[in-house]
């Protein structure tokens, strides 16, 4: 069979070689109807571009890399809707590439990216305290997602210190007079949800509040261990409200005290503390506070778009990445039955949010 040239596709739809080239790397830069047509002609003669050639005459690959360090969270579902959808409106192409909780094969996967001519690359940082994979400055665009940093370079964070705050708020303003913290704080996100939290805490001396650094924030067990045992407290010294420095962690106890023949909300309020919507099919609907994963992504396509154009148009292109450019994503109250019983759903500080991406 003949092999199918560009030739052949600009035949097809009619039009010039240039006008191929430019749908095939610069879609923006054609006109709606003669894209149609191009892509139609592409599909019907079954045309592939030749990306090895392209990368040997020194093009780049009009695609962006997103390495993830786990699928089996909703943050990171989230962020990879968010950098497909504003890519595709950027006139890029995703690929994603799954690191499994693998610091080697998530630096990997980024020296990878980089060494396919990627137009950019965005990483997930871990989970963890683990250094951010090692990239050289300035050769291709590269954007930590959910990554704080003063060094030099792009990055763009949910604030979780926010996410803490925002649900302690939310109990004071229930009434809550002893409220319990679970999980060990081992990642540099839980850390800030704690500290959140805290720092509303201390301005209500006279509202009780225990930190249980126990439990794996990652394991439902965990949740439900602790929620039987402090419902097996007595009812002058058992929390009224309890906050999950994760939801899989915050579900576990609902179904812990449940078991513990307690009811959530009534006897203790229970929310959880990351969005994670791959935890939320438990017997209550869960109250959380979400970091807006989808927003993390669009903004981490945004900051490799900046730093595209600044490198196309060389204007004070060495002073721009030599700066640090930090963004914080406002996190929002997903509030529901596990803390006010049946008031309906509720969505807080929330406008113009794609909230279909959490559920």
């Amino acid at each position: 069979m003949a092999k199918v040239t560009i030739g052949d596709v600009a035949r097809e739809a009619g039009v010039a070689l240039g006008t191929v080239s430019n749908a095939l790397n610069h879609p923006e830069k054609v006109r709606p109807e003669t894209l149609k047509a191009v892509n139609d002609a592409i599909r019907h003669l079954g045309y592939a571009p030749n990306q090895s050639a392209r990368l040997l005459a020194g093009g780049r690959n009009p695609t962006f890399g997103l390495v993830l360090p786990r699928l089996s969270h909703g943050l990171s579902l989230q962020i990879a809707s968010g950098a497909s959808v504003e890519a595709n409106r950027q006139g890029y192409g995703l690929l994603i590439a799954n690191a499994d909780n693998d610091e080697a094969l998530e630096s990997r996967y980024t020296r990878y990216f980089m060494g396919t001519q990627m137009s950019g690359v965005l990483v997930q940082a871990p989970s963890s305290d683990a250094a951010l994979p090692a990239v050289q400055p300035g050769r291709i665009p590269v954007v930590f997602l959910d990554a704080i940093s003063d060094e030099p370079g792009f990055f763009v964070a949910a604030d979780h210190r926010e996410q803490g705050a925002l649900l302690a708020d939310h109990a004071i303003g229930l009434g809550a007079q002893r409220v319990a913290v679970l999980g060990r704080a081992e990642s540099p996100q839980d850390r800030r949800r704690l500290n959140g939290i805290c720092s509303i805490m201390e301005r209500y001396p006279d509202v009780a509040l225990t930190v249980l650094d126990s439990g794996n924030v990652d394991l439902a067990l965990d949740g439900y261990e602790l929620g039987q045992k402090l419902a097996a407290l007595p009812a002058a010294e058992r929390p009224d409200f309890i906050i999950g420095l994760s939801d899989v962690l915050a579900c576990g106890a609902i179904e812990g005290i449940e078991a513990a023949g307690l009811a959530v909300p009534e006897d203790i309020a229970v929310a959880g503390c990351d969005g994670n919507p791959l935890a939320w099919s438990g017997s209550v609907p869960l109250t959380t506070c979400a970091p807006t994963g989808y927003e993390l992504g669009r903004r981490g396509v945004h900051f490799l778009i900046e730093q595209i154009q600044a490198a196309k148009s060389g204007e004070a292109y060495a002073e721009l990445m030599a700066e640090n450019h930090q963004a914080l994503v406002k996190p929002f109250m997903l509030t529901r039955a596990s803390t006010v019983g049946a008031t309906p759903f509720q969505v807080s500080d929330a406008i113009g949010l794609n909230l279909g991406t959490f559920l």
